[in-house]
């Protein structure tokens, strides 16, 4: 078909099509559409170096879920880091990537602490999705408590970070002195 042709039918509504950012026009077939929601990326994470044992056997539950599902596992990724940490690079890599549809995590949690409903909002319009293997209905104040929890331990890393850096700022100023003299 010429381009014309498949304009004039995108237009008559014969065709579906969607409109990328970049201003063409992509037309949908009912193929590429199965294929590109069954496409998904499984993602593990363990907030310290002490649990990363666990990080493999959560890789593995979650690889027994897909496959049941019928998904095309297309990348897994573990990550060791703090689910309050904004910046891990791991996981802001699934983010930069646009080849795939659902992002699989075993609890709400190992995707990150807080701003999960946010994150869904946000690829909801990018017709993509956070799929939730255990989903754990906790009473509000359970839910209250460990965020308080993972709130209080943040700023307790935070404090110990800056303890350290301060300790290390005083003995370079030390040795600077002691070269000075």
């Amino acid at each position: 078909m010429s381009y014309l042709t498949v304009y004039n039918m995108v237009k008559r509504g014969e065709l579906k099509s969607e409109q990328l950012p970049s201003g063409s026009i992509r037309i949908i077939t009912e193929n590429s559409s199965k294929i590109n929601h069954n496409k998904v990326i499984l993602y593990a994470r363990a907030s310290s170096s002490e649990n990363k044992s666990n990080l493999e056997s959560q890789m593995n539950r979650l690889r027994e879920y897909a496959c049941a599902k019928g998904y095309t596992i297309i990348k897994e990724v573990k990550e060791v880091g703090s689910g309050l940490n904004d910046k891990r690079k791991q996981l802001e890599s699934i983010f930069k990537n646009n080849d795939w549809s659902k992002i699989i995590v075993e609890h709400k949690d190992r995707l990150a602490r807080f701003g999960v409903n946010f994150i869904e909002v946000l690829l909801q319009n990018q017709e993509k999705s956070i799929e939730v293997i255990n989903k754990v209905e906790n009473n509000s104040k359970e839910d209250i408590m460990q965020d308080f929890v993972s709130i209080i331990t943040s700023f307790t890393e935070r404090l110990y970070g800056l303890r350290c850096s301060k300790r290390k700022t005083e003995q370079i100023i030390k040795e600077l002195t002691k070269d000075n003299e």
